[in-house]
């Protein structure tokens, strides 16, 4: 009988780990074109809506910036947990426990004045992500509980809490009966960066994330315990590096750039607590963290191409009469394809006797 197994690698060359995510993203392509050929889709109009149409004009061009911005953010965060070979699955979360707690901030100052309001909510939004980020890393020291699950679960319980503090505590008792807060003053606003615009000052904060943990990363005695540890644990053990202090910063990091972007959204765009803040992006962002080969300057790159494809499913509903849920099959079976070609990239396939 034959048998399937995987045989690592001697090595893996540069161009091999470089090439592996543009080819997975290919195939993801030609599945994704292949299923809407089936459905007598054109697709010389879906690559004019998902792709073109999102390029053209300058309003589209600043929704793919936005659309990034929280992306980029939350990526940033997983790439150092991920590094260290910890998995934050609920980094979706850690942004809604962000904007709750910069929120509360906002509503708890309605009808005050001051600069000091809109610092205060984005330090709280970082501080409600970064404990709540804490938890599965605690219980994983604790208690050897699995990341993976105690992260994942603790995003429904985020989501829950906001339902109901929404619904009741914090339920604008002018909307008439609609789930919502109040809405932000503007002081509590983060506003356009110039007039007339839509880009806001979380652009800026999300491109000093992706400088401050290339710098972080690649040259300072963290970044390397982050590598080694999730490289070579044991070696790591040998050279002095804490598992368990390093397990509760790199969750502190992810937790933190989650609640970070949670609350610039809020603030941002919406400008009020609601039932649902997000769209699904801290899941999203795995995708983004995985395709950009989990180098910060490559998930700011693969977060635009990400947001180009969220925004071209936008149209794609009216023009193609597509359900967003096409779009987010395909943000699953793109992270199909990438953890496949990650595996390729790794290992050989070989058939035994």
């Amino acid at each position: 009988m034959m048998v399937l197994s995987l045989v690592p690698r001697q090595g893996v060359s540069r161009v091999r780990e470089i090439v592996t995510p543009l080819v997975a993203f290919v195939v993801a392509l030609v599945i994704a074109a292949l299923v809407l050929l089936a459905m007598g889709k054109s697709l010389k109009t879906a690559a004019d809506v998902y792709v073109v149409e999102p390029l053209t004009t300058a309003w589209s061009l600043q929704e793919v910036i936005l659309k990034a911005t929280p992306l980029t953010l939350i990526a940033i965060g997983l790439i150092f947990a991920v590094r260290a070979n910890r998995w934050n699955i609920g980094a979706e979360g850690q942004y809604v426990v962000g904007g709750m707690f910069g929120g509360w901030v906002a509503i708890a100052a309605h009808g005050m004045e001051g600069v000091w309001i809109l610092p205060a909510m984005l330090i709280a939004g970082m501080a409600g992500g970064l404990v709540y980020g804490l938890i599965p890393a605690a219980l994983r020291n604790r208690f050897g509980i699995s990341e993976i699950l105690s992260s994942l679960m603790l995003v429904y319980v985020a989501e829950l809490a906001l339902d109901y503090l929404v619904r009741g505590p914090w339920r604008d008792r002018t909307a008439f009966n609609f789930p919502k807060s109040v809405n932000f003053d503007a002081a509590a606003t983060l506003g356009p960066l110039w007039e007339g615009g839509k880009l806001h000052g979380g652009v800026l904060l999300a491109l000093l994330a992706v400088l401050g943990a290339v710098v972080l990363l690649g040259r300072s005695r963290f970044g390397f315990a982050v590598s080694a540890t999730g490289e070579a644990p044991r070696a790591a053990n040998f050279a002095g590096f804490n598992d368990h202090r390093l397990t509760l910063a790199v969750f502190a990091i992810s937790g933190a750039l989650a609640g970070l972007a949670g609350i610039i959204e809020v603030s941002a765009n919406m400008g009020q607590l609601q039932p649902s803040i997000s769209q699904g992006y801290g899941f999203t962002a795995i995708i983004v963290a995985f395709l950009g080969r989990l180098n910060p300057v490559g998930a700011l790159v693969s977060a635009l191409v990400l947001a180009i494809l969220l925004i071209g499913s936008e149209t794609a509903q009216i023009m193609l009469k597509l359900p967003f849920d096409m779009t987010r099959a395909f943000m699953g079976l793109l992270l199909l394809c990438i953890l496949a070609g990650e595996a390729l990239t790794r290992y050989k396939v070989r058939w035994n006797a």
